[in-house]
């Protein structure tokens, strides 16, 4: 698998620790992050490829997204998560149904550009809602959207 970040990569660290201790079958073959940020070399700590890949230094996203897919494709990997990582991308046909995505509340609530982290959480408490929760997803070329994996409420 491969992640792509744009925080502190917490999301990769959590799954690492699960696959060193057997209770993930697989492996991190390469994270990619859209910025430097602190994930970048705490990932690179553990011993997996991280590369950074801004839209500025490929004049705009659409290079950088065949990039970042053309990486992808040399890794070789069968699964690609959105672990914090905070820029729209355009998923190839090649990818469908192989880019995932967790994200923050119960899709369709509180989703879309601008919906994550604790915009999401400050939102569900704004509008006084009883529970909320978190939906994992295959991602699609719209913001959280694509088919649901799994859904999960809490209050």
């Amino acid at each position: 698998m491969a992640a792509l970040i744009s925080g502190g990569g917490r999301t990769v660290l959590n799954l690492l620790d699960w696959i060193d201790a057997g209770r993930l079958p697989g492996s991190m073959q390469l994270v990619l992050a859209n910025k430097d940020c602190a994930g970048v070399e705490r990932i690179r700590e553990r011993g997996v490829p991280v590369d950074v890949l801004r839209a500025s230094d490929f004049g705009g996203t659409a290079a950088r997204d065949a990039e970042l897919f053309d990486r992808l494709r040399a890794a070789q990997v069968d699964v690609v998560l959105l672990a914090g990582y905070l820029a729209r991308i355009e998923i190839p046909s090649d990818f469908e149904h192989r880019v995932i995505n967790i994200h923050p509340s119960l899709i369709p609530a509180f989703c879309g550009q601008g919906m994550f982290g604790d915009n999401v959480h400050a939102a569900v408490i704004q509008r006084g809602c009883k529970v909320t929760g978190c939906t994992v997803h295959f991602c699609d070329n719209e913001y959280d959207h694509g088919p649901i994996i799994a859904q999960r409420v809490v209050p």
